[in-house]
C-alpha cells in the first residue's frame, strides 16, 4: 500500500475541508508513492516520536499536531523544526497531520471526548457544518445523565482521561448537569460554552486571567492539559487504521506521555 492510499483512508474519515482555515493539514513532508511499511501514530512529531517512527520501520508518521504550521523560509538544521523535517526526509518518512479536522469530523475527537465523559445528546460547541448531518465542529456540549458535583466530575475526567491532576476555576460544584468539552486550547471556547449554557467547561491552556473570567461569569472551568484531552487521537488512529489496513501494515503507537512533571 502506498502513502497516497493511506491519505485517502484518512480523509474519508476526517476530510480536510472540516479543517479550520487557519490550520494546517496534510501530507506536510515526503512522498505520496512510497510504498509503506508502517504507520506510527502521535500527538506531536516531537524527536522523540519521530526515532520511534525510525526503530520501528515505519516509513510514514501521523500526528494529530502540525509540525510545520507557521510559513517557515529555510529548512535546515539551525532549528528544532528544520531539523526534524531533515530527519524524515533523509530516512524516507512521508509526514501527515490532521488536526482540526480530525477535532471536527464526526466520531472523531470532538466525539469520542463526550463518550469518554458520559455527554449524552451533544451538539458541536463550534459548528463547522451547521447543515450537515449529522452536524459536526469543534467541542461538544450536552447533558450528564446524572448531576454530578464538581469533585466527582474532576474525578472522571482524571480516570478517563489517565491524568495525575487537573486546574480548576470554580463557580458551580454541585448539582451540575450540563458540561461542554473542547480538547486542546480552549481558552476561546469560554463564551461559546457560556452561550450554550454549560456550567463547566473542560478543556486546556487556560491562563489565569480566562479563568478568573470564566468563574466570574458563572462557568466553572476543568483545565485537564492540552496534552490531557487529546491524546486520546493517538489510540483512536491507530485502532481505525489497524482495521482500515489489515495485517499488511503494522500500525504504531507512541507511548503515553505528558510532556511535563507536577513537583
Amino acid at each position: 500500500m502506498k502513502v497516497q492510499e493511506v491519505i485517502e483512508i484518512l480523509e474519508r474519515l476526517a476530510p480536510k475541508t472540516l479543517a479550520m482555515s487557519w490550520d494546517n493539514v496534510g501530507l506536510l513532508a515526503g512522498r505520496r508513492d512510497r510504498e509503506v511499511t508502517g504507520v506510527y501514530v502521535g500527538l506531536d512529531a516531537t524527536e522523540t516520536v519521530i526515532q520511534g517512527a525510525i526503530d520501528s520501520g515505519c516509513n510514514m508518521l501521523l500526528t494529530h499536531h502540525p509540525l510545520l504550521f507557521s510559513p517557515v523560509k529555510k529548512v535546515n538544521d539551525e532549528d528544532f523544526v528544520g531539523n526534524r523535517i531533515l530527519t524524515m526526509i533523509e530516512r524516507g518518512i512521508s509526514y501527515y497531520a490532521m488536526h482540526t479536522s480530525y477535532d471536527s469530523a464526526p466520531g472523531c475527537m470532538a466525539d469520542r471526548a463526550a463518550e469518554l465523559l458520559g455527554i449524552r445528546d451533544g451538539m458541536p460547541l463550534e459548528p463547522v457544518n451547521e447543515d450537515g448531518e449529522p452536524p459536526c465542529g469543534i467541542g461538544k456540549v450536552g447533558q450528564l445523565m446524572e448531576p454530578v458535583t464538581l469533585e466527582q466530575l474532576c474525578a472522571r475526567v482524571k480516570e478517563q482521561f489517565r491524568l495525575p491532576a487537573v486546574q480548576v476555576f470554580p463557580a458551580v460544584e454541585k448539582g451540575i448537569s450540563r458540561i461542554a468539552v473542547s480538547p486542546g486550547s480552549g481558552k476561546s471556547m469560554i463564551s461559546l460554552a457560556i452561550g450554550a449554557g454549560a456550567q463547566v467547561l473542560i478543556t486546556g491552556d487556560i491562563g489565569h486571567h480566562e479563568g478568573i473570567d470564566a468563574s466570574a461569569c458563572g462557568l466553572t472551568v476543568i483545565d485537564a492539559g492540552h496534552y490531557g484531552l487529546e491524546h486520546i487521537f493517538i489510540p483512536h488512529m491507530a485502532g481505525f487504521l489497524r482495521e482500515q489496513l489489515g495485517t499488511g501494515v503494522p500500525v504504531i503507537e507512541a507511548e503515553f506521555h505528558i510532556p511535563f512533571r507536577f513537583l
